[in-house]
């Protein structure tokens, strides 16, 4: 553990991607995303990907490194953001990790020595035929320790994880954990009602910025409706309403809303895990009260 890492994250419409921004540059820093779905080109609107002006502020790494096509492992992602990491600080730049991805976080803060198991396309096209119920079961015959620990209300992991206990891993998460740095996280959100009204607020703004656009324009380039249903929340409920299961604008924007609010309250569970997280207070000067703690 010789480098430090800065470490900001948060729920979704926090404000964490601004203020990792203001602290890199007022420190000297540069950005390690964190986001599951941000290191796919083509993925702009629905991920909150950072603006062009934004990224002539800061330097960003592992955004826009990987087609929609591609399987991005939890493993290729450690590898790629221990690289980008190292690279900075022996530079002698300050690394901020900024995301909201709670297991990439994880994986790079604690450590997790992990299991890099090639996708196996047969079993998937088998496994995605099932109904949740069935994959939960199948999981737990195969890896009753991953089962007991996992998302049930998310197939994509559920696959993932049987696809690696069917690979001979007894079990599909980290063995052990070896911390790589000397970690000081920082967390960003807001009391229910005012998340839930940044959350609206930004849902409309991207709607209105062109959001159902750019699903249709993936959907016209080739990309499936399953693949973008795996790619969750906003691509999984415009690609709805682009086949017309939702019927109406509103349809889409209230059950898309309610599935980013129970996806933030997920996220926050998911943090608050981790004593170790120093929670930043959104109604005082937070930036301030960052730049003292990174100072300390």
């Amino acid at each position: 553990m010789t480098h430090k890492l800065i470490v900001i994250l948060g729920t979704n419409a926090s404000g964490k991607s601004e203020l990792g921004i203001r602290l890199a540059r007022h420190f000297g820093g540069e950005i390690v995303s964190a986001d599951s779905r941000q290191v796919y080109r083509g993925l702009d609107l629905g991920t909150g990907k950072i603006t062009p002006a934004q990224a002539a502020i800061v330097k960003h790494h592992l955004i826009d490194v990987a087609e929609v096509s591609e399987t991005y492992s939890l493993a290729r992602y450690q590898r790629a953001a221990y690289d980008a990491i190292d690279s900075i600080a022996s530079a002698g730049k300050l690394p901020f990790l900024v995301g909201g991805t709670g297991l990439y976080i994880s994986a790079v803060v604690e450590g997790y020595q992990l299991i890099d198991v090639p996708p196996n396309d047969r079993l998937r096209a088998e496994l995605e035929a099932l109904a949740l119920p069935q994959l939960i079961e199948r999981l737990r015959e195969i890896d009753p320790a991953a089962a007991a620990r996992i998302d049930e209300r998310n197939p994509r992991r559920i696959i993932r994880a049987i696809e690696i206990a069917s690979a001979g891993y007894e079990r599909s998460a980290a063995q052990k954990r070896e911390p790589r740095y000397h970690c000081l996280q920082l967390g960003m959100t807001w009391p229910r009602e005012i998340l839930v009204e940044r959350i609206e607020q930004r849902l409309r703004d991207r709607l209105a910025h062109g959001m159902i656009e750019e699903v249709a324009g993936l959907r016209s380039r080739g990309v499936s409706d399953l693949r973008l249903d795996q790619l969750g929340l906003e691509y999984r409920y415009v690609a709805r309403y682009l086949r017309g299961e939702l019927r109406t604008l509103d349809d889409l924007r209230t059950q898309l809303g309610i599935a980013i609010r129970q996806f933030a309250k997920d996220q926050l569970t998911w943090f608050k895990r981790d004593g170790s997280i120093l929670w930043l207070d959104p109604f005082q000067d937070y930036f301030q009260e960052a730049c003292r703690r990174i100072r300390e």
